[in-house]
C-alpha cells in the first residue's frame, strides 16, 4: 500500500500542486493518520493533496449529477423538437430536416474530442467544464434572442395544428440560427466528456469501497442524463409543439445558468487530476522510435526500458504493465547504444518506456471495438429524426382530445432507460453473477453486445409499425388514423439497449484508458454517436438518391404515405446483424491493459 502524503507548507496556486507519486507531498510521516489522503494522486482546488473525508465521494458526485441533469434538460429542449423547428419555422423538407438534425447532433459529439483533448492535455477537467458551460450558455442566449426577433414570426407560429404558419425567415435569421445552434453544440460537446471523467475522478481506485462506487457511477451518470431529458421531452416539447418555441429555448437557457452556478458552488469539494501534457506527442514518439528500430528483433517484455521507481515517468499517469499484443510497438522500448545524447540524456524520439508504448496499444486495441459501435449510433439517432417524422404521420390525439407532439414519444425511451438501469443493477447483475462469478454480472463487452441485439429488435419493431401505419392510411394525403402510441415498443427497446450499450461503453472506454487519456476515453463513446449521426445523414441521402431514380417516389418522402420508410428501418436492422458478428469477433480477441495502483495490479475489463 502506498504511503499517504503529508500537507506541504509550500504555498501553491489552485490546481497547480504536484500530484506525482514521487512528489514530497506523498511522503507519509509517522504522525499522519493512515488513509487521510487519497492515494491516486488527486489534489484539491488549492493544489494540496485531496483529503479523503472532505473531498470527492458520493456527496460531490451528487452535485455533478444534478448539474449534468440540468445541462441535458437544456440540450433536450433544443434537440427534441429541432426537426420540427426546421420543418415548421425554416420550411425544410423531411429528408433535409432529418439530415440537418443528424449533422448538428454529430457535430455536438465530434466537439467532444476537442474538449477531451484540452481537458487531458492542458486545461484540466474542472476548468474545461467551466469554459464549455459558459460557451453553451452563450449559444442558448443567442438562440433565444434570434428566435424572438428574427425567426418565430408571427408569435407562436409553427404549431402542430398548422393554424399559424411561420413567415419564411430572413437570410440574417437563418445565419443567426445556425451560429447559435452550433455554438451550443460546441459548448455541450466539449463539456460532456470532461464531466463524465471528472465525476469518475471523485473516486479513488486504490480504495476498495470507492472503486465499487466508481463502477456504479456511470449508471447514475446516464440516469441523470435521462432524468434531465425526461423534463425537456415532455414539458418543453409540449410547449414548443404549440408554437411556444421562445419559451422553450429560454427554459433551456435558465437550466444551464442554474447548472453552472451549482457546479461553481461545489468547487471546494472536488478532487482534481492535473493535465498530463499532449498525448499526441507521446504517441508519435512511440511510432517514430518503433519505426527507427523496425529491423531489431523484439526482446521479452522484461528486457524493455521502463523507469525504476513507482512513478511512470509521465506526470499523472499510472505505470502500465507490458502485454504481448502489438509486439511491433515494443521496439520503441528497446535500449541501444544510440539512444542517449551527450550527458546520458535519453532521446524520447528514439527510446520510450513500456508505459508509453502500452498507452498507444490501449488506443489501437480499442479502435475495432469502437468502430463496431457506430452502426448502433445510427439506430439510436433515428429517435430524433425518422421516428419523429413517422410519429407526425400518425394520430397524435390521445384519449379523444389531448394532442401530444410526436417528439414527446421519446418519453417512452427515457422511462425505459430509468427502469432498465435499476433492473440491470438490482436484478440482472445479482442473477448473472451467480453463474459468471463476476461481481458485475457480465463484462462491459458482453453488455455492449446485448445492446446491439436489443437495438436491432427495435429497428424491426419500427419497420412493423410503419407497414401497419401506411396500411391504415385511408386518405393518402392525411396522417394515418393509427395511434402514435404504437411507436412505444420501438422507443422502449432503444431505451433498454442504451443501458447496455452506452453505459457499458462509457465504463469500458474510460476504464481501459490510462489516466492521461480518461476524457479521451469518454469522448470515444460520444464520437461514435457523432459518426453515427453523420453515417445516418449519408445513408438518408444515398437512400433518397437511389430510391428516387426513374421517377420513383423514394423511401423517405415529404408525405410518408407515399414512401417506404420501413425499408430504411429494415436496412438498418440488416446492417446491425453484420455489425454484431464483427463485434463478437473483436471482443473475443481483445485483451485489456493492467494498471499498477498502490502496488496492486488492476484490470478494468
Amino acid at each position: 500500500m502506498m504511503e499517504s502524503p503529508k500537507t506541504s507548507s509550500t504555498p501553491t496556486t489552485p490546481l497547480q500542486g504536484e500530484n506525482s507519486r514521487s512528489s514530497p507531498l506523498y511522503n507519509q510521516t509517522e504522525n499522519t493518520a493512515p488513509y487521510l489522503y487519497t492515494e491516486d494522486g488527486t489534489v484539491d482546488f488549492r493544489g494540496n493533496p485531496a483529503v479523503r473525508a472532505t473531498t470527492g465521494g458520493k456527496r460531490t458526485t451528487a452535485i455533478l449529477l444534478v448539474n449534468y441533469a440540468l445541462m441535458n434538460l437544456a440540450f433536450g429542449g433544443v434537440a427534441v423538437d429541432l426537426v420540427m423547428f426546421l420543418r415548421r419555422v425554416l420550411h425544410q423538407e423531411n429528408a433535409e430536416a432529418a439530415n440537418n438534425v443528424s449533422k448538428w447532433t454529430g457535430t455536438v459529439y465530434m466537439f467532444s474530442l476537442f474538449g477531451a483533448f484540452l481537458s487531458d492535455s492542458y486545461m484540466g477537467r474542472y476548468i474545461t467544464c467551466i469554459v464549455f458551460q459558459v460557451i453553451y450558455l452563450m449559444g442558448l442566449v443567442l438562440l433565444s434572442v434570434s428566435s424572438l426577433f428574427l425567426l418565430v414570426e408571427p408569435s407562436r407560429c409553427g404549431d402542430g395544428v398548422g393554424l399559424r404558419p411561420c413567415q419564411p425567415p430572413s437570410q440574417l435569421g437563418i445565419v443567426m440560427f445556425y451560429v447559435s445552434i452550433y455554438t451550443t453544440a460546441f459548448g455541450i460537446g466539449g463539456y460532456q466528456p470532461s464531466m463524465a471523467t471528472f465525476g469518475a475522478d471523485q473516486f479513488d481506485d486504490s480504495d476498495t469501497n470507492e472503486r465499487g462506487s466508481k463502477l456504479a457511477f456511470f449508471s447514475y451518470f446516464y440516469l441523470a442524463l435521462n432524468i434531465g431529458s425526461l423534463f425537456s421531452n415532455s414539458l418543453l416539447a409540449f410547449y414548443e409543439d404549440r408554437g411556444m418555441w421562445i419559451m422553450g429555448f429560454w427554459g433551456s437557457t435558465v437550466a444551464v445558468a442554474l447548472g453552472l452556478l451549482l457546479f461553481l458552488l461545489g468547487t471546494p469539494y472536488y478532487r482534481h487530476f492535473r493535465p498530463t501534457g499532449n498525448p499526441l506527442t507521446r504517441m508519435l514518439q512511440v511510432f517514430a522510435a518503433a519505426f527507427h528500430k523496425r529491423h531489431i528483433q523484439t526482446p521479452p517484455g522484461e528486457d524493455l526500458h521502463e523507469v525504476e521507481d513507482e512513478d511512470s515517468g509521465v506526470r499523472g499517469i499510472l505505470k502500465l504493465l507490458h502485454r504481448d499484443q502489438l509486439r511491433c510497438l515494443d521496439k520503441a522500448a528497446i535500449v541501444t547504444k544510440e539512444d542517449c545524447h551527450a550527458g546520458n540524456t535519453k532521446n524520447p524520439w528514439r527510446l520510450c518506456t513500456v508505459t508509453q508504448v502500452e498507452e498507444v496499444k490501449c488506443i489501437l486495441s480499442m479502435i475495432p471495438i469502437w468502430i463496431c459501435t457506430i452502426i448502433y449510433s445510427v439506430e439510436f439517432t433515428q429517435m430524433a429524426s425518422t421516428f419523429v417524422e413517422q410519429g407526425t404521420a400518425m394520430d397524435t390525439n390521445l384519449f379523444g382530445k389531448l394532442r401530444v407532439p410526436a417528439a414527446s414519444m421519446s418519453v417512452f425511451d427515457i422511462c425505459s432507460v430509468l427502469l432498465s438501469v435499476f433492473a440491470y443493477r438490482f436484478i440482472i447483475v445479482p442473477m448473472a453473477s451467480r453463474f459468471t462469478k463476476n461481481p458485475n454480472g457480465i463484462t462491459n463487452l458482453q453488455r455492449m453486445g446485448a445492446g446491439l441485439v436489443i437495438a436491432m429488435t427495435g429497428m424491426l419493431a419500427a419497420a412493423v409499425v410503419e407497414v401497419h401505419r401506411r396500411h391504415c392510411a385511408v386518405v393518402i394525403d392525411q396522417p394515418s388514423p393509427m395511434s402514435v402510441l404504437w411507436q412505444a415498443p420501438q422507443y422502449v427497446l432503444i431505451g433498454a439497449s442504451e443501458v447496455f450499450m452506452y453505459i457499458g461503453q462509457l465504463d469500458f472506454f474510460n476504464g481501459q484508458m490510462p489516466d492521461g487519456l480518461k476524457s479521451f476515453g469518454s469522448s470515444l463513446c460520444m464520437a461514435s454517436i457523432s459518426l453515427g449521426n453523420f453515417v445516418s445523414m449519408l445513408m438518408v441521402s444515398a437512400v433518397t438518391a437511389i430510391s428516387t431514380r426513374r421517377g420513383r417516389r423514394g423511401w423517405i418522402t415529404r408525405n410518408l404515405n407515399h414512401g417506404h420508410l420501413e425499408r430504411f428501418f429494415l436496412l438498418l436492422a440488416g446492417l446491425s446483424s453484420f455489425d454484431f458478428i464483427f463485434f463478437v469477433t473483436f471482443a473475443f480477441i481483445y485483451k485489456g491493459p493492467e494498471f499498477k495502483v498502490g502496488g496492486e495490479h488492476i484490470s478494468h475489463l
